[in-house]
């Protein structure tokens, strides 16, 4: 098991290596610049802008130049706001984003698994036929729509709830809902299917005849092996997560990465796009390594080797 993780960790190193090289070439191939929607400029001080940045160096020593900051940890200036570096913006909008993709999570899997079990052990009932319905409609409505029947309904109709900002747990809610509707919708597809599957094995009729409760049965025998294909979309769910938090931040004005990230796509921020893209890069692969690590102690079957 320690040569595996040992292995899976150093494969995060080339993974993010060719992330930075393709998106440093594709903002560069870009036409346009971080400076270029400022009002008209004297060449001459553009120039020297360019040269303080290092913009006019050759492409190859730009890249190099930018990867050995990122190796000590420096993700460069923002070039929209000098006076800060990109490590401290990311750092003060991490939390945020981190707050809201756990609590989108933790809502997804509560109402996911409780409506993937009610369809699969009331099949072909009015509770299945909902769940259904509930899975394909929350898959299909994009985040951006969910959000702006929300704001009109509970901020300009009822204005029950604030729409932006997020100093108080009555702005966190609209936010949080917008973001976890699909993946409570997808997770109670996967839960549904792998529930039906489970019902039909031979264990199952095995811990019923012994007596247990219907409580029982579903919790310790049905549930816990069901959870597997669940817990296999979680990682890159749990991803998606953060990096589908663009749109939802920008709407709901919150002071997250997502917002840091289209801000900077906006103004030709490239230190701020590079130290984003890379952020949510890391987070894809260390997701995906934690649900490889998980299956050992969901299902002790699996080995690694």
């Amino acid at each position: 098991m320690t040569r595996y993780l040992i292995q899976r960790v150093l494969w995060i190193i080339p993974v993010l290596f060719f992330v930075s090289l393709i998106t440093f070439t594709i903002m560069h191939q870009t036409p346009g610049g971080p400076f270029d929607q400022e009002r008209k400029i004297p060449e001459s001080v553009r120039t020297n802008i360019e040269r303080k940045y290092g913009l006019d160096k050759p492409f190859w020593q730009q890249y190099a130049d930018y990867m050995s900051g990122v190796v000590r940890g420096d993700l460069g200036p923002s070039f929209r706001d000098p006076t800060k570096s990109v490590t401290d913006i990311i750092l003060t909008g991490l939390p945020v984003t981190a707050h809201l993709a756990a609590m989108a999570l933790v809502l997804g899997i509560v109402i996911g698994i409780s409506l993937g079990t009610l369809a699969a052990l009331r099949r072909n009932t009015w509770a299945d036929f909902g769940a259904t319905s509930f899975s394909i409609i929350g898959y299909s409505i994009p985040n951006f729509v969910l959000a702006i029947v929300l704001i009109m309904v509970f901020t300009v109709w009822l204005k029950w709830l604030p729409s932006g900002n997020w100093g108080t747990p009555d702005r966190w809610i609209m936010p949080t809902i917008a973001l976890s509707f699909a993946p409570a919708a997808l997770i109670a597809r996967y839960t549904r299917s792998s529930l039906l599957e489970v019902i039909r094995q031979d264990y199952v009729r095995t811990a019923r005849t012994k007596g247990l409760t219907e409580r029982v049965v579903v919790v310790r025998h049905m549930l816990r092996n069901a959870l597997l294909p669940v817990a296999t979309i979680l990682g890159p769910l749990a991803a998606s997560l953060v990096t589908g938090s663009f749109v939802v931040e920008t709407m709901f004005y919150i002071p997250g990465i997502g917002r840091l990230f289209v801000m900077g796509v906006a103004e030709r921020d490239y230190s701020m796009i590079m130290g984003t893209t890379l952020l949510y890069a890391g987070v894809v692969v260390v997701m995906n390594l934690v649900v490889d690590m998980g299956y050992i102690f969901l299902d002790p079957r699996i080995r690694l080797s």
